[in-house]
């Protein structure tokens, strides 16, 4: 048994703590062929395994997933939600423009630094007119991640 196919065994274990470090690990490894187990697992119950299945994907980077990581931008949970972001910054399939540009209109602040530095991350200048929005954001961090993105942005042209 290869390590990888004991770390994909490992996702279906009972213990939520050992399915995330075997999450973690298949992602550190770029196992490629952890694919269809870390996409179910971003079902999993737990939200630590959710979140280390999704930058597991994001370091394994193969575009299969976006739809899935996308799907995962809505969870219900923070950790997820940014890990999902930080994974398709790392793909960087711009299919994900769209749906980070929505949620640069969510109620936590840190969902909306969060996509704001993965479109920083992307590039894709559609996010500037939006972007521009968030300068005008109640919190400083939100307006100062806002600026840093279009910078970036402008100058990646």
């Amino acid at each position: 048994m290869t390590d990888s196919s004991r770390f994909i065994k490992d996702l279906t274990d009972h213990r939520a703590a050992i399915r995330a470090a075997a999450a973690k690990a298949l992602g550190i490894a770029g196992a490629t062929e952890a694919l269809p187990a870390l996409l179910t697992a971003l079902h999993d119950d737990n939200t630590k395994v959710r979140s280390e299945s999704a930058l597991a994907l994001g370091k394994i980077g193969d575009s299969e997933a976006v739809p899935a990581l996308i799907s995962r931008i809505g969870d219900r949970e923070t950790d997820v939600r940014l890990s999902a972001m930080k994974a398709l910054g790392k793909i960087k399939d711009r299919s994900a423009v769209v749906p980070l540009i929505i949620c640069l209109n969510d109620r936590d602040m840190v969902i909306r630094v969060g996509a704001i530095e993965t479109l920083a991350v992307l590039g894709d200048p559609q996010a500037t007119g939006p972007l521009r929005t968030m300068l005008q954001d109640r919190f400083s961090d939100v307006r100062e991640a806002a600026q840093q993105a279009i910078a970036r942005i402008t100058k990646q042209r």
